[in-house]
């Protein structure tokens, strides 16, 4: 591989951060990039935010004004004044924002948009809106064309961005999220203060994830109700939303409440994960989700729903654990209970998910973004 270009600077861009896995990958990320020896900023904006503890002291963090007029003004003089090589867009809230910098700067800085979720499958994207379809398409088409650079998490994205923006398939990258980081063993090793988890306990059945509409995870509490009516098990569902209150009263409805457990948002779910006997994910849409990356990581037996996108990817078309059809709770049960009754070898699921390494993914973006050259052979 070629040495750092002299100056390169690689700038994380993340104004709309909140809560989500594609915070917790751009953190990891910009730490990869770090490490790499490129100077590394994180703009992002004011407040208290997860994840942010684990950004590597080598990485600048800058924070830019809440509001977003206050935002753009800022990333203009930003890009004037540092110039970096590179400045990457990681959710489609600040992809408008960071090109418009990009022209207004017109200092040389590439700008790269990365999409992490299945754009067709958004409901303002639903056939039954054709103008409002339309609109957004328009949108979409307008900024992945105008990018320097197009990184897609998957081949599901990557393939639905392409058909939206009419962009040539091979000109939309697939990289890997950076799910593996290098303490996962350690996280997963480190003490649970739990008593579903002493031994001789049923096994948990787990989901992690915001709780929202999106998520389903009424599915998962009704499959896990059919479970318990045929064996002991327990669930528990890690992640904080506005769905709290539902999934609890439809855990009282079905007469799990003693045996359901949500303990909100928890810094180490790799501690949970490989102490579960089955991971279940039960979303109507994804990216490439990295919590069933982390799961087949911690060597915890898995089920996802096939939707688009990335579970397919992840789990080989059902060889790494069984894909059900979405919205369908029976087959959510049956899942369950077969894994249960017969769960891969912690190695094979290990094996399977090899390269979502923070490595892999780094040098991959890298290379992107033509900071890094292969070592001719």
């Amino acid at each position: 591989m070629s040495s750092t270009p002299p100056g390169a600077r690689i700038a994380v861009y993340i104004p709309s951060f909140s809560d989500g896995g594609v915070e917790k990958m751009m953190v990891t990320l910009a730490g990869g990039f770090a490490q790499a020896g490129f100077a590394t900023d994180f703009l992002t904006r004011p407040g208290e935010l997860p994840y942010l503890e684990r950004l590597d002291p080598a990485v600048r963090l800058i924070r830019l004004p809440a509001e977003r007029p206050a935002q753009r003004r800022a990333t203009i003089d930003y890009l004037r004044r540092e110039r970096p090589a590179v400045l990457m867009s990681a959710k489609g809230k600040d992809d408008a924002l960071a090109l418009i910098a990009r022209d207004a700067a017109d200092c040389g800085t590439q700008v790269f948009l990365r999409c992490g979720i299945h754009l067709s499958s958004r409901p303002k994207m639903s056939p039954r809106n054709p103008l409002r379809r339309w609109w957004h398409a328009r949108r979409i088409r307008a900024q992945f064309r105008a990018a320097d650079g197009v990184i897609c998490v998957s081949d599901g994205v990557a393939d639905d961005v392409a058909e939206l923006a009419g962009l040539p398939r091979a000109q939309v990258l697939v990289i890997r999220n950076p799910t593996l980081v290098p303490d996962l063993a350690a996280r997963a090793a480190a003490p649970l203060d739990h008593p579903w988890f002493a031994a001789g306990q049923p096994p948990v059945i787990l989901g992690a994830g915001s709780l929202a509409p999106v998520k389903h995870f009424e599915l998962l509490v009704e499959a896990a109700a059919g479970v318990m009516r045929e064996r002991a098990a327990r669930l528990v569902i890690l992640g904080e939303g506005k769905e709290r209150a539902r999934l609890t009263a439809l855990a009282a409805q079905l007469g799990i409440a003693d045996r359901f457990a949500l303990p909100g948002f928890v810094d180490n779910v790799h501690a949970w994960m490989s102490r579960a006997a089955v991971f279940v994910l039960s979303s109507e849409r994804e990216g490439s989700p990295n919590v069933l990356t982390e799961a087949l990581a911690c060597g915890t037996p898995s089920v996802a729903t096939d939707c688009p996108s990335g579970p397919r990817e992840i789990l080989a078309g059902g060889r790494y654990g069984p894909l059900i059809p979405m919205f369908d709770a029976a087959a959510m049960r049956a899942a369950i209970l077969s894994v249960l009754a017969a769960p891969q070898a912690a190695a094979t699921l290990r094996a399977a998910v090899a390269d979502y390494t923070l490595e892999r993914s780094r040098d991959a973006y890298l290379r992107a973004f033509g900071l890094l050259a292969e070592t001719p052979r």
